[in-house]
């Protein structure tokens, strides 16, 4: 079955547990990271940050608080991950919204699954490629959230999210162009400063 054809609750289950792979083989969490200006510790910090504003202000509730990303990343992504997948089991999350002045109301199982989750995936290459572990990406779900964003780039790039993208072949396989439209270069290398 494809990543995206499962609920929310199974999809970050699996998801999330790839990046615990890769968060359980990283060694040095100071090391230089795709992303400008940042570290493998840093990739956790950016999903251990941002969820737990994004649920409060939009009334998702508040997740249980771990040690910061300085202290303990491996740690910190543990304590969110576990609080993060304990919501989407429960069958209330499904019928409680989530309300935010950009898209309005939406389920709260969706949200998650569409702005964290996604993210989660996304980030698995840039921990995974910063710590030189395996960086494949299931190419279905690559492709799945590239025709997804495509529609909406002008949007993506107006957030500040996301970097200009990184242009790749056109006969590129799905992971290098999702990649490549979210702003990394996906020929970045471990011990090569990003730019």
């Amino acid at each position: 079955m494809k990543l995206s054809d499962l609920s929310p609750a199974e999809r970050h289950r699996q998801i999330a547990a790839k990046f615990t792979d890769r968060v359980d083989g990283t060694e040095k969490w100071d090391v230089p990271a795709p992303v400008a200006g940042w570290t493998a510790r840093d990739v956790v910090r950016h999903l251990v940050e941002w969820l737990p504003g994004f649920l409060a202000a939009g009334g998702g509730g508040d997740l249980p608080k771990g040690p910061s990303a300085d202290e303990d990343p491996a740690a910190a992504w543990r304590v969110q991950s576990t609080a993060v997948q304990a919501l989407l089991d429960d069958p209330e999350t499904a019928r409680r919204t989530l309300s935010n002045r950009h898209f309005g109301e939406v389920p709260l199982d969706q949200a998650i699954d569409r702005f964290y989750t996604s993210d989660v995936f996304m980030h698995t290459w840039d921990l995974a490629r910063a710590t030189g572990q395996d960086d494949r990406l299931d190419p279905e779900e690559c492709a799945v959230l590239l025709a997804g964003m495509e529609p909406i780039e002008e949007a993506m790039r107006g957030s500040g999210q996301y970097g200009p993208a990184v242009p790749v072949p056109a006969d590129a396989d799905a992971q290098t162009r999702m990649l490549g439209f979210i702003g990394r270069d996906p020929e970045w290398q471990p011990g090569s400063a990003p730019e």
